[in-house]
């Protein structure tokens, strides 16, 4: 295994965790699963026989913990936005499922087929959840035996292997952003919703570190503030500047100020190349088509559903109206809230989608196949 060259990264928090990246992969190999070293943003870990989860619903207030040692407490943790990020999710469920498979082993009377459907139906637009849960599935039915340390393995490998690729992603993706851009990503999707350095953010980590970035905007994301609250606190703790707007802000921002790039993830990517991700990105895509802004969409092939023919056939989530109302109109029947989680981007508006295996542009139906065959 050749020796990799880290000095390309000039930001040292981001070689420090290609180096983590690296020597955990060798650990792994070895079956050793003691990290040796620590990302400063570590949303996912496995420590002392638990899965300990950075609570992202208190951030940047306090870091606070959320462990699970059930299944059951994972795929809380996921529904109520304890971890969120489609591959963020689909390592907790990967994990969850061997701490469902030990419930089992120690009761058999535990129904881990029925715990298996209330994983998945956490959060159902997520592809990376069901995607996760028949990986492990898929292990479990071809292992005879106890299939304890298989499964775990496999969590960890799904775990390290997203970090890797999302490297890699940034780095694929960085090679379309000229020197001197200015860019706006929505929502995060960076090292919280991911193993630890992002998709978007990725991007954006690898695009600062080749002294690419002039400007880093970030919408806040509402109703959870995302882009307020998890986004700009990444960026700032890379010693990234960032400049938040409101939504409303972004025709305004394109028509006074030269963005080159929209760049966000995505929480699945259909076969047609049809874009689910948090709502609000379709609102982007098309404002980014009017002003001649480029549009750049990165996931990893875990998010590509090609078993979904466009986005119309997608279950987009709804969230409670509480979520939007707060305490206002605490009693008063007469107002409501509507609260979809996603939106549908079509692919016509997307110009970019990076994945770990390289660049897919003007994706279709075609071009997105040949990419996950090769």
């Amino acid at each position: 295994m050749p020796c990799p060259d880290f000095t390309k990264y000039h930001d040292k928090s981001i070689r420090q965790r290609c180096i983590f990246s690296t020597i955990w992969l060798l650990l792994l190999c070895t079956s050793t699963i003691i990290m040796a070293f620590k990302t400063s943003i570590s949303p996912i870990r496995w420590e002392n026989d638990q899965l300990v989860l950075l609570d992202q619903r208190f951030l940047p207030a306090r870091l606070d913990d959320y462990v699970c040692d059930t299944l059951e407490q994972a795929a809380q943790g996921i529904a109520d936005l304890v971890v969120r990020g489609a591959p963020a999710i689909g390592i907790t469920a990967a994990y969850a499922v061997y701490l469902g498979y030990r419930q089992h082993l120690e009761d058999s009377s535990y129904d881990l087929d029925a715990a298996l459907k209330q994983l998945e139906s956490a959060r159902p637009t997520a592809v990376n959840l069901a995607w996760a849960v028949r990986e492990q599935q898929r292990l479990l039915d071809s292992t005879s035996g106890d299939a304890s340390q298989a499964l775990l393995n496999n969590a960890q490998r799904i775990h390290q292997q997203d970090f890797t690729d999302n490297i890699r992603m940034g780095d694929y993706a960085a090679e379309l952003i000229e020197p001197g851009s200015s860019v706006l990503t929505h929502c995060n999707a960076g090292a919280l919703a991911t193993a630890g350095y992002g998709t978007a953010l990725g991007v954006i980590r690898s695009a600062f570190a080749q002294h690419k970035l002039d400007q880093v905007f970030a919408s806040e994301t509402r109703p959870w503030m995302q882009g307020l609250r998890l986004t700009a606190w990444e960026l700032a703790a890379d010693n990234i500047p960032v400049t938040l707007i409101i939504e409303g802000a972004a025709s305004s921002l394109f028509a006074r100020q030269q963005i080159d790039w929209v760049i966000v993830g995505a929480d699945r990517i259909c076969a047609n190349g049809d874009v689910i991700n948090k709502v609000g990105t379709a609102n982007l895509a098309l404002l980014a088509r009017h002003y001649g802004v480029k549009f750049m969409v990165t996931a990893p092939t875990s998010t590509i559903d090609m078993h979904t023919a466009n986005g119309a056939d997608v279950e987009i989530e709804n969230r409670s109206a509480q979520e939007i109302l707060g305490e206002n109109y605490a009693g008063n029947e007469k107002v409501t809230a509507w609260n979809p989680v996603f939106d549908v981007t079509d692919a016509d508006w997307v110009n970019a989608i990076v994945t770990e295996k390289g660049v897919i542009l003007q994706p279709d139906r075609e071009n997105i196949r040949q990419q996950m065959e090769s």
